[in-house]
């Protein structure tokens, strides 16, 4: 493979689904292995070319990870920040995105995550305690936690 089989390889790939700067260029390094030359090089010549032409798109990727993750599975804007964090998203990038998420849409979620988690754990003693945990590991504020955790 050479470095235009590669790009309109990771242009159709693009085309399908959303992918950060970062995940692209990994995918690309990955591919560029087994060409000969400086495949770092290479990488950065292809992540260029399709953010030029607007393939990828580093704001877009993020709006459209926190709508999804926030809506379909439940993440509350701590984890979706950190997870944006770990693919390099810059800072500005991640505030807009979780702007896009709509507060009352996302307090409704977790009410039902944490109503869900209490009926696995009626009698439990420390009922309180496990459903802040649950309700932190899934990335809300803790004064987001307690208003809800008041109403089980």
């Amino acid at each position: 493979m050479d470095e235009k089989t590669i790009l309109a390889k990771l242009q159709r790939l693009c085309s399908r689904a959303e992918y950060c700067t970062s995940d692209i260029r990994r995918k690309a390094v990955k591919a560029l292995s087994g060409v000969p030359g400086p495949v770092e090089e290479m990488a950065d010549r292809i992540v260029a070319s399709l953010v030029e032409e607007r393939y990828v798109d580093d704001a877009r990727y993020a709006a459209a990870f926190a709508r999804e993750k926030s809506s379909l599975q439940g993440w509350g804007p701590v984890k979706i920040c950190y997870q944006l964090r770990s693919k390099g998203i810059s800072e500005d990038v991640i505030k807009a995105a979780l702007g896009e998420i709509e507060n009352d849409r996302a307090m409704e979620k977790l009410e039902r995550l944490v109503a869900a988690k209490a009926r696995t754990l009626d009698g439990d003693p420390q009922r309180r305690l496990k459903l802040i945990r649950f309700a932190l590991s899934r990335g809300y504020e803790y004064s987001d936690i307690e208003a809800v955790i008041d109403k089980f």
